[in-house]
C-alpha cells in the first residue's frame, strides 16, 4: 500500500468522524436558539477549545510556520500579540459579554446585542453590523478554502480546485446541519488533533534534524537573522520605524474583541463565573500551538538547508511537508488531517455566525415571524448561500492565506472591538457613536489595506481601530441621552459579575 494511500484512509476516517458529530448535533437542534448558540449550554472546556480551534484555523500550521520559516522569528510577534489579545479577551469580554447579553433581552448574536444593549429602534446599527459581518467573512471563509485547495495540491497531488471542493463539502455539510452545536464539538475535536500535532512534529524532526545547537547553527548560516526576535532593529534599518513594525505585528492581538466566531463562544458559557476556567484552558491551548509552530518553521529551515533536493516550493506547506518526512504514512495522515481540522473549524464557526447575520439580524427584523424549523431551515439557507460566494473568491488559488486572514481579522477587530469594549465598559455609550465608530473603522480598514505605501507600514487595525474609538466616544458624547433601561440593565451585569454566582441550570428566554 502506497505512503498517499495510508494518509489518505487517515483522512477519510477524520472526515467520516467530523460527519459523525454533525449527525449527532443535528439531532440535538430543535430551534433557532439551539442553531446559533447551542442554549448557552457550553461547559468551560468546550468553550475554550472551541474559541481556540475556531480562531486559529490554517493560519497556525500554514501560515504561521510560512511567514517564519521565510523571515525568522520576527514573524513571532503576531502569536506574541494574538497570545496577549486572547488572554486580555478572555479576562475583560468573556465574563461581562455572557452576562449581558443574557441581561439585555436574551440577545444571541453580536448585532443583536448591539442593538438591544443600546435601545436602538432604528435597526441602522444591527444592519451595519450584519453587512460587515458578511462582508468580512466571506474572505475570511474563502481563505479557508484557498488553505483547502493547497494542502492536497502539496499533499497528495491533487488538483487544487478538486482539494478545494472537498474540504468545502465536508465544512459545509456538518454545519448546514449541526449548527453552532456541530461546529462547536468538531471544534473540540480539531482543536485536541492540532494540540497533538503541533507538539509531534517539532519534537520528532528536533531529534531527527540534529541537537539543538546544530539546528540553530544551520538556521543561522541561511538566516543570521533568523533567531533574532528583534531582528528589524539591525543593520541600517531606522530604529523607530522598525520599532512600529513590531508593533504593527502584535497588533494582531487588538483583533480579538471584535472576532464574532470567537466571542459568540463567550456568549454560550454556562454562566459569566466559568470564563476564568475556560481562559485558563484556551491560554495554554494556545500558547503551546503556537510555540510549536515556531518550532516547527525553524526546524524547517535546518532540515531544507541540508536536503536541497527536497525543494520547498511554497514556503505555507512547510508543516506539511515535515510530517510527511518523519511519520509512518498514516500518522503522517493523522497529521495532515490536524491541518483540515484547523481550517475547517474556522469555517464552521464562520459560517454560522454568517447565517445568524442573514437570519437573526436581516430577515427577522423585517418583522416577518416563522416558526422555529422554518427559521433553522432559514439559517442552513444562509450558511449555503455564503460558502458558495466565498468557494467563487477562493478560486484565485494565488491568495495568500495569511493576507486573507489578517484583512478580515483587521476588518472585525477594527469595525467590532471598540464597540463591544465600550458597550461592557461605558453607560453613556449610544446608538449613534457607535454606528458612526463601527462604520468609520470598517471603512478605515478598506481603504488603508488596499493602500500599499499605507498598509505595509502600518497594519491597518491601528488606525481602523484608534479612528472608531475616538469617533465612538465623540459622538456618543454629544448624542447621549439617559435611558432608565440601559442604566438598569448595566448595573444588573455589573452585579452579576461583582457576585461571581455558581451556575444554576436555566432554560433561556427569547
Amino acid at each position: 500500500m502506497s505512503d498517499s494511500t495510508f494518509q489518505l484512509i487517515a483522512i477519510a476516517v477524520y472526515l467520516a468522524a467530523m460527519l459523525g458529530i454533525g449527525y449527532f448535533a443535528f439531532k440535538r437542534t430543535n430551534n433557532i436558539d439551539d442553531y446559533m448558540l447551542a442554549g448557552r449550554g457550553l461547559k468551560p472546556g468546550v468553550s475554550a477549545l472551541s474559541a481556540g480551534a475556531s480562531d486559529m484555523s490554517g493560519w497556525l500550521l500554514m501560515g504561521l510556520p510560512g511567514a517564519i520559516y521565510l523571515n525568522g522569528l520576527i514573524e513571532a510577534w503576531i502569536a506574541i500579540g494574538l497570545t496577549i489579545g486572547a488572554w486580555l479577551n478572555w479576562k475583560f469580554v468573556a465574563p461581562r459579554l455572557r452576562s449581558y447579553t443574557a441581561v439585555s433581552q436574551n440577545a444571541i448574536t453580536i448585532p443583536s446585542f448591539f442593538e438591544k444593549r443600546l435601545k436602538d429602534n432604528s435597526h441602522f446599527l444591527r444592519i451595519a453590523a450584519s453587512v460587515i459581518i458578511l462582508a468580512f467573512f466571506t474572505f475570511y471563509v474563502s481563505s479557508g478554502m484557498v488553505a483547502a485547495g493547497k494542502f492536497f495540491e502539496s499533499s497528495f497531488g491533487w488538483n487544487y480546485f478538486t482539494g478545494l471542493f472537498v474540504v468545502a463539502a465536508v465544512t459545509l455539510v456538518y454545519t448546514l446541519f449541526g449548527g453552532f452545536l456541530g461546529a462547536t464539538l468538531t471544534d473540540v475535536a480539531q482543536g485536541l488533533l492540532m494540540f497533538a500535532a503541533l507538539i509531534a512534529v517539532p519534537i520528532v524532526a528536533i531529534f531527527q534534524v540534529g541537537n539543538i545547537e546544530d539546528i540553530a547553527n544551520k538556521i543561522t548560516t541561511v538566516n543570521p537573522d533568523a533567531l533574532n526576535l528583534f531582528s528589524s532593529f539591525n543593520g541600517s534599518t531606522n530604529g523607530f520605524l522598525a520599532a512600529v513594525a513590531i508593533f504593527s505585528t502584535a497588533a494582531w492581538g487588538l483583533g480579538y474583541f471584535g472576532q464574532p466566531h470567537i466571542i459568540v463562544r463567550f456568549m454560550a458559557l454556562r454562566s459569566p463565573s466559568e470564563a476564568k476556567t475556560a481562559r485558563r484552558i484556551g491560554i495554554g491551548w494556545m500558547a503551546m500551538t503556537a510555540i510549536g509552530a515556531i518550532i516547527t518553521a525553524l526546524v524547517g529551515i535546518a532540515y531544507f538547508s541540508d536536503n536541497p533536493a527536497k525543494e520547498i516550493t511554497d514556503p505555507e506547506t512547510v508543516f506539511l511537508l515535515l510530517s510527511q518526512v518523519f511519520f509512518h504514512p498514516f500518522v503522517a495522515g493523522l497529521v495532515l488531517a490536524a491541518v483540515l481540522a484547523a481550517i475547517m473549524s474556522t469555517m464552521s464557526s464562520q459560517l454560522i455566525v454568517c447565517s445568524s447575520a442573514l437570519v437573526e439580524d436581516l430577515y427577522n427584523i423585517a418583522g416577518k415571524k416563522l416558526s422555529p424549523k422554518r427559521e433553522v431551515v432559514l439559517g442552513r439557507t444562509g450558511v449555503l448561500v455564503v460558502a458558495v460566494v466565498a468557494a467563487l473568491l477562493a478560486l484565485n488559488r494565488n491568495s495568500s492565506i495569511l493576507e486573507l486572514v489578517s484583512f478580515a481579522w483587521a476588518g472585525f477587530g477594527a469595525a467590532f472591538g471598540p464597540i463591544v469594549l465600550l458597550s461592557l465598559y461605558w453607560r453613556k455609550l449610544t446608538s449613534t457613536g457607535a454606528l458612526a465608530g463601527m462604520i468609520t473603522g470598517a471603512l478605515t480598514v478598506f481603504i488603508w489595506g488596499n493602500i500599499d505605501a499605507l498598509a505595509s507600514n502600518m497594519y491597518e487595525i491601528v488606525p481602523g481601530f484608534v479612528l472608531n474609538l475616538v469617533v465612538t466616544v465623540l459622538v456618543s458624547r454629544a448624542t447621549y441621552k439617559h435611558n432608565p433601561l440601559i442604566e438598569e440593565e448595566f448595573s444588573a451585569m455589573e452585579a452579576e459579575i461583582e457576585e461571581n454566582a455558581p451556575y444554576v441550570a436555566s432554560e433561556p428566554q427569547r
